[in-house]
């Protein structure tokens, strides 16, 4: 938990330090900025409805990385291009961008790996976000795919998955979109007939920054 008093340096006359202390209402507000930081929210903006999903703490580098990817835009604009109704449905592969490289949807990504993070108590339960890769042929490491990302929609279609792929955050609200999305036709790769969009992927929570306010006596013109 957070400390319930703030510390002030004092200049060098001596008086030693000045502590305040910290009303509930912003040691509330200070913790749920802490837990935001250490397990961020995102809203994800689909064609067939909006989903709220948050990031684990214990899969630090996976969490990380999306992050990254989101503050970016990586996301935005691409499909899911894998569905599979009583299982999960896929996206995060910047091929599926680019109709004309259909042919390619699935191997896309970034030029890297993430290495594999099992944690025990997180499962492939309804909703959960875990890391697409590589099979273990090709891939003994379990090394995740730097963007391609799958969410759970059954549970016992899924579980079977634990230990095998990283999963490291959840939707929280907007499950039902889940099922929008995997029941829509698909054809024999799994491919929706009708497009799947990510339309955005924002993070949510965190205060806005403050902007600063220009000294007084500041002639710097603007450029």
């Amino acid at each position: 938990m957070l400390s319930a008093t703030v510390s002030f340096n004092s200049c060098s006359c001596g008086r030693g330090t000045e502590e305040v202390e910290l009303d509930d209402s912003t040691k509330l507000a200070l913790e749920m900025e802490r837990k935001l930081r250490e397990e961020p929210e995102f809203e994800v903006v689909t064609s067939l409805g909006t989903m709220k999903v948050r990031l684990y703490e214990k899969t630090k580098q996976h969490r990380d990385n999306f992050v990254k990817l989101a503050a970016e835009g990586y996301y935005n604009g691409l499909r899911f291009h894998r569905v599979i109704e009583g299982f999960m449905i896929q996206g995060g592969d910047p091929y599926s961008r680019d109709t004309a490289m259909i042919d390619k949807w699935g191997t896309g990504g970034p030029d890297y790996t993430v290495p594999a993070e099992f944690v025990s108590e997180y499962r492939h339960k309804r909703g959960a976000i875990a890391a697409a890769r590589k099979g273990d042929m090709a891939n003994p490491k379990k090394a995740s795919s730097g963007s391609q990302f799958y969410i759970v929609q059954d549970e016992l279609g899924c579980s079977h998955l634990d230990g095998q792929y990283t999963v490291y955050g959840e939707v929280y609200e907007g499950l039902e979109v889940i099922d929008r999305i995997a029941a829509v036709a698909t054809d024999r790769y799994d491919r929706p007939y009708e497009d799947v969009m990510i339309i955005s992927v924002t993070r949510i929570g965190l205060p806005e920054p403050q902007a600063e306010t220009p000294a007084a006596n500041d002639t710097t013109a603007a450029e």
